[in-house]
């Protein structure tokens, strides 16, 4: 997954940059197919409303923030996914690891919040996918629930995606790395995992999405 660390700063933020394209290329197979789910999802009982504050946080997590673009249910999903895919770049320290997980999450809610329609409609049925538990099942072979799944779950069923050869999972695999990878990376608590000394002085003075940079 090293080629989806930010290895540079753009005059774009991450956000906009990945917006401008597509991540998933559906088609409009893959588009109806998605949509169908959320639609079944929805009606099945799943979050389809985004966590707000509501969401019981543990004590780590910033009380403030709250959630406009994840339901409950994605949460809980990248709270299974990103142990996973962040891997060695987590502290072993249980309430700092805990800290780093939820404080990626809120920015994976924050960028994606940002997104247009088109990719927001898009991730919005890739989650829908994962966490409707027929296709869970069917599509993703995970068996238990996210919140029951171990790390060894996860990493699976991302490596059977990953090296799938249909292109919607495939794609899935792409997009559920990329947003959490300039999430947790793109951070500056985390630039020098990926050997990123910072953006250079000049920049942070003049370009304003350097400033304030939390």
């Amino acid at each position: 997954m090293s080629d989806l660390i930010p290895q540079s700063v753009e005059t774009d933020t991450p956000t906009t940059a990945m917006d401008r394209r597509s991540f998933l290329r559906t088609g409009l197979g893959g588009a109806l197919f998605l949509g169908t789910v959320s639609v079944t999802a929805g009606l099945s009982g799943c979050a389809s409303a985004p966590a707000g504050r509501d969401y019981p946080m543990p004590q780590a997590m910033d009380q403030s923030y709250e959630f406009r673009f994840l339901t409950r249910d994605d949460i809980v999903l990248f709270e299974a996914l990103l142990p996973a895919m962040i891997g060695p770049g987590l502290t072993e320290e249980p309430v700092v690891r805990r800290q780093q997980i939820q404080a990626t999450i809120e920015r994976i809610d924050a960028g994606i919040h940002q997104f247009g329609p088109a990719n927001q409609e898009e991730l919005r049925g890739l989650f829908d996918l994962l966490n409707f538990g027929l296709t869970r099942i069917t599509v993703a072979r995970v068996w238990s629930r996210w919140q029951n799944a171990s790390t060894e779950t996860a990493h699976a069923f991302l490596e059977r995606w990953r090296t799938s050869g249909i292109g919607l999972f495939n794609n899935g695999y792409i997009a559920l790395t990329k947003v959490s990878n300039v999430a947790f990376y793109g951070h500056e608590d985390h630039w020098h995992l990926s050997g990123y000394p910072g953006p250079p002085a000049f920049a942070v003075d003049a370009l304003p999405q350097f400033q304030g940079n939390a």
